[in-house]
């Protein structure tokens, strides 16, 4: 593999920036009047980019529209909420028809019943809860595990994000020279506004290293309430579990009394029917979700073991939300998981995806890109590493930030719809076609065939 001429790339980058600025000039408009209203422009800090976010106006089926009329492939599909497509009319029905019957009542309906009974049957675990986000499930989760055990401390993954609550903006991006020993990693905050407190009551582990997680058990096992992870890391490109690690984790929470929170706002619902738990045959006591299993409407939700739903039943602990199992957003995910996300689409979504990835290993191959693909389910992407990754500080250390940001430009440039930085993945939809997924390698290769040109 010849080494990446850095000169080339540089100027690749900025004729790519050009490029992307003489295309988006309504999205620069629109970001001079949304800087006047809203910090960086944009309702979330996700959504930043540099020189200007994109704005989009519309979305059908697989593509979505900006305001400057660009059409795009969407393969970002909303972080991965809309794994249904754009505008998906089964899922729009059911919305429709459930404005005509009321919105909002803050009082139970039959439609969180059917989304209960659909989420028991997929994940296994046999109660759940709703909430507004994944945000709301994660820290009603941490709740939970506190409330069971009578324990205070926290254990999460470095470099995971689990929502923006204290208790887990803990090591989330940390630079590397923050981390700490393995077996003892330091809690770092999340940026301002997170009080020392939590800070201390969260410590992280790396991911796939259950030896480190064994040694951090030792040495404070008696105070931790629960461990939260996602058991396919989503947040730094896609990181699978190693074989075996999943179980030796459940082994050793089961071990030490921690519950076992599986975070799978990312994975639930696209990377199979019953997500990672289904997939990789590991139970935690607790699986949060939200994301795509709403239908592309603001929700979440939490399943627990029937231990901890007898401790939501009896007061010990709250779980509370005014619009909790809401009618309109139940519509929707009823409709979202029995109508359009069946069994047999998952079989779909696999078969798609591996024709995407062996045809980014492909190009990959032939122009001796420093890089590598991982998939699972409807989520892939292209590591710009030579070697795997399997924790966060494989991600410090190996990921080519240059040659990610530039392969995102070429994509956007040729009306592939992602987002920016180093870190993400693709979702694909129901609606992604045979032409759909050419041209995000027709892409592809247009960057690979560039850069790697002598």
């Amino acid at each position: 593999m010849d080494e990446i001429d850095r000169k080339r790339v540089a100027a690749l980058s900025e004729a790519q920036q050009e490029q992307f600025r003489n295309r988006t000039g309504a999205s620069a408009a629109t970001y001079q009047r949304a800087l006047k209203v809203m910090p960086n422009g944009v309702p979330s800090s996700f959504q930043t980019n540099d020189p200007w976010p994109v704005y989009l106006e519309r979305g059908q089926g697989s593509r979505v529209w900006d305001v400057d009329g660009n059409e795009y492939v969407d393969f970002h599909n909303g972080f991965g909420v809309m794994c249904i497509g754009h505008a998906n009319p089964d899922v729009g029905a059911a919305v429709k028809a459930r404005i005509d019957e009321g919105t909002h009542f803050a009082a139970p309906t039959e439609g969180s019943i059917a989304v209960a009974t659909e989420l028991q049957r997929r994940f296994g675990l046999p109660q759940w809860r709703f909430t507004n986000s994944g945000t709301e499930s994660t820290m009603d989760a941490v709740h939970l595990a506190r409330g069971a055990t009578g324990r205070d401390v926290i254990l999460k993954i470095e470099g995971s994000y689990h929502g923006h609550h204290d208790t887990v903006m803990v090591s989330v991006y940390p630079p590397l020279e923050a981390l700490g020993a393995r077996d003892d990693p330091v809690s770092v905050p999340y940026g301002g506004g997170i009080p020392t407190a939590f800070t201390e009551l969260t410590r992280a582990v790396p991911f796939n290293d259950a030896e480190a997680l064994a040694s951090v058990f030792e040495k404070i096992g008696e105070q931790v309430a629960g461990l939260i992870m996602e058991p396919a890391m989503m947040n730094i490109n896609i990181i699978p579990p190693r074989p075996g690690y999943l179980d030796r984790v459940r082994e050793l929470t089961t071990q030490y009394g921690v519950k076992l929170i599986f975070d799978e706002v990312k994975t639930g619902c696209t990377i199979s029917s019953g997500g990672a738990t289904a997939r990789f045959g590991v139970v935690p006591d607790m699986i949060t979700l939200a994301k795509a299993s709403c239908g592309g409407y603001p929700g979440g939700s939490i399943g627990m073991s029937d231990e901890l739903a007898a401790i939501v039943a009896d007061g010990t602990v709250s779980q509370y939300g005014t619009f909790n199992g809401n009618p309109l957003v139940m519509a929707a995910a009823e409709a979202a998981l029995t109508t359009v996300l069946t069994d047999d689409v998952y079989e779909r979504f696999e078969a798609t995806n591996r024709s995407l990835l062996d045809g980014c290993r492909q190009i990959i191959d032939a122009h001796g890109l420093p890089a590598h693909t991982e998939g699972l389910g409807a989520k892939g992407c292209v590591v710009f590493s030579a070697e795997r990754l399997y924790e966060y500080r494989d991600y410090l250390t190996k990921v080519d930030a240059e040659l990610s940001r530039l392969a995102w430009l070429y994509h956007m440039n040729h009306g592939i719809f992602m987002t920016p930085g180093t870190e993400e993945e693709w979702t694909l939809s129901i609606a992604h076609s045979d032409e759909d997924r050419q041209r995000y390698l027709d892409a592809f290769e247009a960057f690979a065939a560039d850069v790697t040109r002598s």
